[in-house]
């Protein structure tokens, strides 16, 4: 499949909807179909999920911006619907930011998101012990709303870990407080979304939709440290994108644990696709007509 011509029109055409979208996170081309062909209207390309299915390795920052842009040619390539990339710190400083932000919208991605975790970052609900200053997180987000004024027209997803790096420093109110006033700070700078970070009740989820304006995320964990609410729950609350991180990692890796389990007991997995169905999502049967109209 090919890309419409301006993926970023498309997903922020989205975005101005009075809606709270279902964001299912792929990471790779198959898991990006299937989510297209569920018939969500957007996906996002998961860091720990490319960093786990790509190279086996945990999301601590040991994928590099070049694999992660291989990854997202051919996962953009797979699909129509806007696709958000993991764009992490936005590997360096604010020239690499900007670099970033070009090859980004080069590889196909409708947007990409930015957090001001330092290098190396991780996963947010791992641990998160310390983001950069202030300053920084600011040049960070102005420098990806330069890139975009000058071509890299992405929708710019500001995200803040602060909420967990100064929970001890700060208190749980004084980190949620830091979290919000960078929130804010990320918004008027331009940020199209916000993302508030492993935020611990949904008291906290309320304050971010309260006092932050513009268009909101919630990250949805199983096992994580913020709590799982139903999207209309979460739409009721002032949220505009939902994104699932591990649900379609989980619970393909689940399936093929099984599946493994059972070849060796010599069985037949039962729960699978059929051969025609995985061929239909591969789209075998287009491949055959085309070749043989060729001949």
């Amino acid at each position: 499949m090919t890309p419409t011509a301006d993926t970023a029109a498309h997903l922020r055409a989205l975005l101005s909807q009075q809606s709270c979208h279902v964001m299912p996170c792929c990471f790779d081309a198959l898991s990006a179909r299937i989510v297209e062909q569920a018939g969500c209207p957007l996906t996002f390309m998961s860091g720990f999920s490319v960093a786990a299915a790509r190279a086996g390795l945990p999301d601590t920052g040991l994928i590099t911006v070049t694999e992660m842009l291989d990854q997202g040619r051919q996962l953009c390539d797979a699909v129509s619907i806007p696709v958000i990339g993991d764009g992490d710190t936005g590997h360096g400083n604010a020239a690499n930011v900007q670099r970033t932000m070009h090859q980004f919208k080069q590889a196909g991605f409708a947007g990409i998101m930015l957090e001001d975790q330092v290098s190396p970052k991780r996963c947010g609900h791992t641990g998160v012990k310390e983001v950069v200053a202030r300053d920084v997180a600011i040049q960070r987000i102005s420098a990806a709303v330069e890139a975009r004024r000058q071509g890299a027209d992405l929708v710019i997803v500001a995200r803040t870990d602060a909420r967990s790096a100064f929970a001890q420093s700060y208190g749980e109110r004084g980190a949620l407080d830091e979290a919000l006033w960078r929130l804010k700070a990320f918004a008027e700078l331009g940020a199209d979304v916000l993302f508030l970070e492993a935020p611990r009740s949904e008291e906290e989820m309320l304050r971010f939709c309260n006092e932050v304006p513009g268009k909101r995320m919630a990250n949805m964990l199983e096992g994580g440290v913020t709590p799982l609410l139903l999207p209309d729950h979460l739409g009721a609350m002032g949220f505009h994108l939902v994104a699932y991180p591990l649900t379609l990692l989980a619970s393909a890796a689940f399936a093929m644990r099984q599946a493994v389990t059972d070849l060796q007991f010599g069985k037949t997995p039962e729960r699978m696709l059929s051969f025609s169905e995985l061929k239909a999502l591969v789209n075998f049967d287009a491949y055959d007509d085309a070749v043989s109209k060729r001949i």
